[in-house]
């Protein structure tokens, strides 16, 4: 069963990505005053009084604009509307009724949806006079809230609870795998996302920037549960000249730090650059499982050696990520695509394996009889035992009798052998070393 959706709707600029923000519990819409900001759906979690349902922030209707951006922000709204279980319809309550509300109202209508109206921007107790004006709509009661302020929001949501439909799992799940999309701007991760969807969930445009903010997309593959992240673009510092895109950095971080799995996407007309560089690097610094995609294939000229020679320059340019697989693709012709969710599925589960203390012990002990510890002014290096303190990513925390003996190279040597045991394909490895005493 999947969890029951409520779509927060309405014209722009009403406060939709400030109360997206407060249910979901954190900053994850951006919020600017300025029309147009959130420009895809965006998905979060919620959850009320232990009932747990599917959040979706849409960008603003503006009914009968021509402009591209704005057209195809309406499109992802009404594929919003058709997917919903609830509507929240967004109003300002301070400005009263306007005539892009009636048009959006007489949408809604045709949905035949549960909406409920959401008067926000009421920061008193007192109602406003503007608020009896919506009653026109024939929508019913205006529910008043402040988004901003928290106030009426509790009221507002023991009022969506009772639309929910009974078919429809409200228990929380923790058996989904988070899985972020990242790369610079324009590799084709909406477009990749798309084609693993095989619907059209994200907007997709030759436009670089389209996408800023971090949309969650729920997808199911047989039992398997997986929610898409599809972030931002990660542009270059200095051509961030714009609140929202400087915003827009920060949310693909918090994005990558949200995942279990990233898959960084490469264009491969234009070969691995800097910025992918740092892509991966903060994924791998953030300890996540990651797969590399190499995005573009189809417009390779390739010879015999063409895929070696990408490989190389890739583990070369990413040393520190010789764990992570690399896949060649196209999103556009769909080509290898339907490898990725079978190597999602094995890189999670590496992510999260734990080795028996013991086992992990009797390979330490070979290692250390293939290949002495160091030793520095006569002192050498004694390791007592090793366990696995965590997982996601895995961590072994290693007793040694002196700390600085442990040389980067040794530790290295160990994860190694512990991968050459186990594989962990796809995950990072952290090491502490502790000095143990009296023995």
């Amino acid at each position: 069963m999947s969890r029951p959706i409520v779509a927060i709707v309405g014209r722009p600029n009403v406060g939709k990505s400030t109360l997206f923000n407060r249910l979901a519990g954190s900053r994850i819409a951006i919020v600017e005053d300025k029309p147009g900001v959130t420009r895809d759906r965006i998905y979060a979690e919620g959850e009320w009084l232990n009932k747990y349902y599917t959040l979706i922030d849409t960008g603003g209707i503006e009914p009968s604009s021509e402009d591209i951006i704005l057209s195809q922000m309406r499109r992802q709204a009404e594929i919003a509307i058709e997917t919903a279980d609830v509507i929240l319809f967004m109003v300002d309550g301070m400005e009263g009724l306007t005539a892009t509300d009636r048009e959006v109202a007489t949408m809604l209508r045709r949905s035949k949806k549960e909406i409920l109206l959401i008067t926000n921007k009421v920061d008193t107790h007192k109602t406003p006079d503007s608020i009896y004006e919506f009653y026109e709509l024939g929508i019913g009661d205006p529910i008043s809230i402040s988004a901003s302020h928290g106030y009426g929001i509790g009221d507002m949501l023991d009022e969506v609870i009772k639309h929910f439909p009974e078919d429809k799992d409200t228990e929380y799940d923790e058996d989904v795998i988070k899985v972020a999309v990242i790369g610079k701007p324009n590799a084709g991760k909406s477009s990749l996302i798309n084609k693993i969807l095989g619907e059209e969930r994200v907007i997709v445009s030759d436009i670089p920037g389209t996408t800023r903010d971090a949309i969650d997309t729920p997808f199911n593959v047989g039992d398997d549960k997986f929610v898409f992240i599809d972030t931002a673009g990660l542009r270059k510092k200095k051509r961030i000249d714009e609140n929202i895109e400087r915003y827009s950095v920060v949310r693909s971080l918090t994005a990558i730090e949200r995942s279990d799995v990233c898959l960084i996407v490469i264009d491969a007309s234009e070969g691995l650059t800097e910025q992918d560089k740092k892509v991966a690097g903060y994924a791998h610094e953030n300890g996540k499982a990651s797969i590399i995609l190499v995005n573009k294939w189809d417009l390779i000229d390739k010879g015999d050696k063409t895929y070696l020679e990408f490989e190389n320059e890739v583990k070369n340019g990413l040393s520190f990520m010789q764990y992570a697989p690399i896949i060649t693709i196209s999103a556009l012709t769909g080509k290898r695509v339907n490898k990725i969710i079978e190597n999602i599925k094995i890189v999670s589960n590496n992510h999260a394996m734990r080795i028996k203390t013991g086992v992990l012990n009797d390979i330490i002990g070979e290692a250390i009889l293939m290949n002495q510890p160091p030793s520095d002014k006569g002192r050498r290096l004694k390791i007592y035992y090793g366990t696995q303190a965590s997982v996601k990513p895995p961590k072994f925390t290693i007793f040694v009798n002196d700390k600085e003996l442990m040389h980067f190279s040794y530790t290295r040597y160990l994860e190694n052998k512990i991968r050459e045991n186990f594989g962990f394909e796809g995950t990072p490895i952290r090491f502490e070393i502790r000095e143990k005493r009296g023995r």
